[in-house]
């Protein structure tokens, strides 16, 4: 299966209305998965647990993450990110990084929408988290498109011996 490029995967994650699924970890060690709202900007994903949030109380008790960005339509493209979040900004702090959470809101509704978010939660104090594409461990993968050989869309790993396919 062909892995993106690197501006393949940078225009993926700049596309608006995906969304992340993040996995933490649980005081038990159990994990927990949650949808959420991201940016992707200098080559980090962004993302704001609200003061409420269990994984908020997770990443602080342990920051390692597993991120899965992923699309439903073809070329169902693919990344997933394996690492550590770093707090940028805690708790109380929302008024210092307010203009890029309107940009994270503004991939996912339109920009009246974006602010109307914005103004109406302004008083659920958000932490903003980042995982740098640099240091993580980072795996991306999408379906052949036209032109590019069908065969052997899987990993090698994946194939038994003698395979036809």
């Amino acid at each position: 299966m062909p892995k993106l490029s690197e501006d393949e995967r940078r225009k993926f994650l700049d596309t608006p209305g995906i969304l992340m699924r993040i996995a933490v970890v649980r005081a038990d060690g159990s994990p927990l998965v949650t949808p959420i709202w991201f940016i992707h900007e200098d080559d980090a994903i962004y993302f704001t647990p609200r003061e409420k949030s269990e994984w908020l109380h997770c990443l602080r008790r342990d920051p390692r993450v597993a991120l899965c960005i992923d699309e439903q339509p073809l070329p169902y493209r693919k990344v997933i990110v394996e690492g550590s979040a770093e707090l940028i900004h805690d708790l109380g702090e929302d008024s210092e990084w307010r203009d890029q959470y309107r940009r994270i809101a503004g991939r996912y509704v339109d920009a009246e929408g974006a602010e109307a978010y914005v103004q109406n939660t302004i008083d659920q104090p958000r932490a903003l988290f980042r995982v740098s594409l640099q240091t993580a461990k980072v795996t991306s993968w999408r379906m052949p498109v036209a032109g590019e050989d069908t065969m052997g869309i899987w990993h090698d790993r994946y194939y038994r011996p003698g395979t036809q396919f």
